[in-house]
């Protein structure tokens, strides 16, 4: 297993926010959202809008999981958070852009010490913030301190592979193809880069599930759900 090599835990540079911004997200972010909706509603009722009609993800990024959520489903409300201001500006654009600011609320708060009351949330969900900090525990913790009674947490992030080979196999596979415009040769490139980074300072499934074993979740609310990703997934009792 490769050690794990930390990234800068802010990505708050208009460059980076612009390249993120650009990478194709959209499957990633769809298959993000029917998982949630499908673990949200899997007593055939659905949650959203009832126990969950407040929802905050960690790690909002330019806030693409949000509108996502949002065009599938109605009667709830997202906080969304996170610490890069140049993130936030492009989330700014895409909410106005998509027409939900009465749903989402957009705010620049650490992950790792939020102000919001204990259990202020019906649902808690983060899509690839937990690679990003140095210690996640924090994170996991503030997290779950957040979660209602109840509630549900649906954490998502890239999984650490086990060799610099599996790092080059997965880059190749999901980093893109070589642009033929010349003027966006330098994005790219540096997508991939992030991209690769990125997988080197995710944790493994053991590590997470060592990491929120001390806040009460099971070890098997942590499962691989492709060949890149980890869930963790648990209704909080």
């Amino acid at each position: 297993m490769l050690d794990r090599v930390l990234e800068p835990e802010v990505m708050d540079t208009a460059v980076e926010a612009h390249d993120y911004d650009a990478m194709d997200h959209s499957a990633v972010n769809v298959k993000f959202c029917d998982d949630f909706l499908g673990f949200a509603n899997r007593d055939g009722q659905p949650a959203l809008g009832k126990r969950t009609a407040r929802v905050i993800d960690f790690g909002t990024g330019t806030a693409l999981i949000p509108i996502e959520l949002c065009a599938r489903a109605a009667g709830f409300t997202v906080v969304a958070i996170d610490l890069a201001e140049s993130m936030l500006a492009l989330a700014h654009r895409n909410i106005a852009r998509a027409k939900i600011g009465d749903r989402v609320l957009l705010e620049r708060v650490d992950a790792k010490g939020t102000p919001y009351e204990d259990g202020a949330f019906g649902a808690t969900i983060s899509n690839s913030i937990v690679h990003h900090i140095p210690d996640p525990r924090r994170c996991f913790a503030e997290m779950w301190r957040v979660t209602a009674k109840g509630g549900l947490l649906f954490v998502r992030d890239l999984h650490r592979p086990s060799s610099e080979a599996e790092v080059d196999r997965l880059v190749g596979l999901y980093a893109g193809t070589l642009p033929e415009d010349p003027t966006l040769v330098a994005s790219f490139e540096n997508q991939r880069a992030l991209f690769r980074a990125s997988l080197c300072a995710a944790l493994t499934v053991p590590e997470v599930v060592a990491m929120v074993a001390p806040l009460g979740i099971p070890e098997t609310a942590v499962t691989m759900t492709s060949d890149r990703h980890w869930t963790l997934a648990y209704e909080k009792p």
